[in-house]
């Protein structure tokens, strides 16, 4: 039996266009600024809303 979506991705930003999209809206940012952070802080989605902020 397949889940929808792990835990794994959950905890990740991938560098697929809706998802920066969607963590630049969540955020309240740019998708740019999303980019920038990623780069420096990983794929950790917890991390990179910790630069964003």
């Amino acid at each position: 039996m397949s889940t929808r979506g792990s835990k794994v991705e959950r905890k990740s930003v991938s560098d697929q266009t809706h998802e920066i999209k969607y963590e630049a809206k969540k955020e309240g940012t740019s998708p740019q600024a999303i980019k920038d952070a990623k780069k420096s802080a990983g794929n950790q989605r917890s991390e990179i809303e910790k630069k964003v902020k």
